[in-house]
C-alpha cells in the first residue's frame, strides 16, 4: 500500500465498480474524483456512494467500509514510456480486481480540467478546487442546445447571465434574443443590450403564419374551427394578391404562409362577398364569428403591437435586424421583455419571435448562415409535459428549433425551475446540461433521466448544491464536472432579488400612494422605466 492508496477494487460490473477502504485513513468524500492504475491506462472516476456493509453495534471503527464508484474516462498507458497525452470519455480497459484506489491530486486535475483545444470560455471554477478554472466549449454548447435547470433561489438568473456574459465576453459580435417574462436581465446586460417591448418592437399581424393566424382568430371547437379556417385561408390570399404580392412574389409563388402585408379590411371585404354569396342566413354564422373576432382583436389593446400601425409597409427586414442585431452595434444581446404582458399575448409573441427566426435560418445561406442564440426563460410555460397545454404553435416552433436548429445555425438555451413540466422531448435535445439545486424529487428523477448513467454520482449531490454551483453534464464539457460559477459585482445583477420581509415588515413604512401608483400603472398598463 502506498502512502496515497485509499482502498482496493473489490468488485467491478459495467461503468462502476465497487472498493473497500483502507484501515486508517481520513475518509474520501461523495463526489471525490479517484485514480485507480493499471498496467495499460489510469482510469478516473466519481465516488458516489459510501457504506459499512456490515456494521457492529454500536459501529466501530474497524468496521469493514466499502464505496461505489462511477467511471468516468481514462488516460492510456504505454509500457516501458508512461502516460499517452490526453483524456477521453469512457473506459476501455478496466481495473482489475485488488487494484489500488488513490486521490488524484492537483496538477493531476488540472490536466484534466485543461483548457481545451477549441474555442471555450470561463464561467468560473471547479468546485473540489477552486483554484482551477472551469471551461465549457463553446460550439459543442451552443450548437447542440443547452439547459439550465435549479429550484426557485437556486440562483438561475445569475447562472444564465455569467454564461452569457462570458460567452460575449470570448465572442463580442454574437447574436443573442433572449426572451425575459420578467424584465430581470436589463440590469444585468445594460449598455451591451438592445431591450425590446411589445410597444418598441412591432410585430405586425401579417408576420404570423396560418397556423398561428387560426389559433388566435378561430373558435377552439373543432368543428367550427375548420369552417372559419377554410374562410380565412381563402381572405388572406385573396388580401395578399389585393396588396399586391410584393417584390419577392407573384400569385404563383404566393401562399397563405408568405411573410407578406396586406389589409385587414381587404380580408374583411372578402369575407363579406363570400357572405353575398350563400342563399341561407343560417349558413353565415361562422362568417360572422370570424368577423366579430378579428375586430375584437384590431381594438384590444393588448394586441396593439400587432394592429397599432396605421401605414401598411413592408419593413420585415427592419424588424429581423433589429431583433437578431444585425449588425450588432455594440449590443450582441436583444432582451424581449414581456414582464405585464397577459399570457395569451405572451403564447403569441414567442410563437412568432422562435418561429420567424427558425424561418429566417432554414431559407437564408445554407452554407454561411447567421449562428442565432434564443434563450427561453420560464421554458416551461411555452413547452409544457402535457401537450395539451399551452400554445401549441410555440411548442411546434420551439420544437423544430430543439430538433434542427443546428443545421441552420440556430441555438436553443431553457432555462426552467420545474424541469418535469417541461416537455421531455424538447430537454432530451439539450446536449448540455447546469443542474443546479433541486430539491424536488420527481424534477430530480425527470433530470436523471435525460442524462447518461455516467452522471448519476454528482446528480445525487442535486439537493445539497449552494447558490450558485451546478452539476454540468454533457457535450459542452470534457467530463461531468461539479463548478461554482463566478461571483457577479452588485451593478451586474439581474433584477431576480427576492424581497426581504424581515425588512419590510420590521416597520409601518407603506401607505395608500403605493395602492395609487400599482393602480395607475395598472390601469394605464405603463411598465416601471
Amino acid at each position: 500500500m502506498t502512502s496515497k492508496t485509499i482502498g482496493y477494487v473489490t468488485s467491478i460490473s459495467g461503468d462502476s465498480l465497487n472498493a473497500s477502504l483502507a484501515p486508517n485513513i481520513d475518509l474520501p468524500a461523495i463526489g471525490e474524483m479517484i485514480r485507480i492504475e493499471s498496467d495499460t491506462a489510469v482510469a478516473f472516476g466519481l465516488i458516489s456512494e459510501m457504506e459499512i456493509p456490515n456494521p457492529s453495534m454500536p459501529p466501530s471503527p474497524e468496521d469493514i467500509k466499502v464505496m461505489s464508484i462511477d467511471l468516468l474516462g481514462e488516460k492510456l498507458l504505454v509500457p516501458g514510456k508512461g502516460e499517452l497525452p490526453g483524456f477521453q470519455r469512457g473506459v476501455s480497459r478496466f481495473p482489475v480486481l485488488g487494484s489500488l484506489v488513490e486521490p488524484v491530486q492537483t496538477e493531476e486535475l488540472a490536466e484534466i480540467y485543461a483548457r481545451p483545444d477549441k474555442p471555450c470560455f470561463v464561467v468560473g471554477a471547479l468546485s473540489q478546487e477552486q483554484k482551477l478554472p472551469a471551461y465549457i466549449m463553446t460550439d459543442a454548447l451552443l450548437g447542440k442546445h443547452f439547459a439550465i435547470l435549479g429550484t426557485t433561489g437556486s440562483g438561475k438568473s445569475c447562472s444564465l447571465t455569467v454564461i452569457l456574459k462570458s460567452i460575449l465576453d470570448s465572442h463580442p459580435c454574437g447574436h443573442i434574443i433572449l426572451i425575459d417574462p420578467h424584465n430581470e436581465y436589463s440590469a444585468a446586460f445594460k449598455h451591451r443590450a438592445e431591450c425590446l417591448s411589445p410597444e418598441s418592437l412591432r410585430l405586425p399581424y401579417w408576420l404570423l403564419n396560418f397556423e398561428e393566424t387560426v389559433e388566435i382568430y378561430c373558435s377552439q371547437e373543432p368543428a367550427a374551427r375548420n369552417v372559419e379556417a377554410n374562410i380565412l385561408k381563402d381572405a388572406i390570399l385573396t388580401a395578399k394578391l389585393a396588396w399586391g404580392g410584393g417584390a419577392d412574389a407573384d400569385a404563383t409563388t404566393l401562399t397563405v404562409d408568405t411573410p407578406l402585408p396586406y389589409k385587414i379590411s381587404d380580408m374583411l371585404h372578402r369575407i363579406d362577398q363570400m357572405m353575398g354569396q350563400l342563399g341561407k342566413p343560417e349558413q353565415l354564422a361562422p362568417f360572422q364569428r370570424l368577423k366579430n373576432r378579428i375586430e375584437n382583436l384590431r381594438n384590444d389593446r393588448r394586441y396593439a403591437f400587432m394592429f397599432g400601425n396605421v401605414a401598411l409597409r413592408d419593413n420585415m427586414s427592419y424588424i429581423l435586424s433589429q431583433l437578431m442585431r444585425i449588425p450588432n452595434d455594440g449590443k450582441p444581446i436583444s432582451i424581449f421583455d414581456l414582464s405585464g404582458v397577459p399570457s395569451e399575448v405572451v403564447d403569441v409573441m414567442v410563437s412568432l419571435l422562435c418561429r420567424t427566426i427558425f424561418d429566417l435560418a432554414v431559407w437564408g445561406h445554407r452554407h454561411d448562415p447567421i449562428p442565432i442564440l434564443v434563450v427561453c426563460e420560464e421554458a416551461h410555460r411555452y413547452v409544457p409535459y402535457d401537450k395539451n397545454s399551452g400554445f401549441a404553435p410555440t411548442r411546434k416552433a420551439l420544437e423544430q428549433i430543439a430538433k434542427e436548429g443546428r443545421k441552420y445555425g440556430v441555438s436553443l438555451g431553457l432555462i426552467t425551475q420545474r424541469p418535469s413540466e417541461l416537455s421531455e422531448t424538447i430537454l432530451s435535445q439539450c446536449n448540455t446540461m447546469f443542474s443546479l439545486r433541486m430539491s424536488n424529487e420527481r424534477d430530480q428523477m425527470f433530470v436523471q433521466r435525460t442524462l447518461p448513467q455516467s452522471s448519476s454520482s454528482l446528480l445525487k449531490s442535486l439537493p445539497s448544491l449552494r447558490n450558485q454551483e451546478a452539476i454540468v453534464v454533457g457535450e459542452g464539457v470534457n467530463f461531468p464536472t461539479r463548478i461554482r460559477f463566478h461571483e457577479l459585482s452588485a451593478d451586474e445583477l439581474p433584477e431576480s432579488n427576492t424581497a426581504s420581509f424581515a425588512t419590510n415588515w420590521a416597520e409601518d413604512r407603506f401607505d395608500v400612494n403605493h395602492i395609487n401608483y400599482s393602480l395607475k400603472r395598472w390601469r394605464t398598463q405603463t411598465r416601471e422605466s
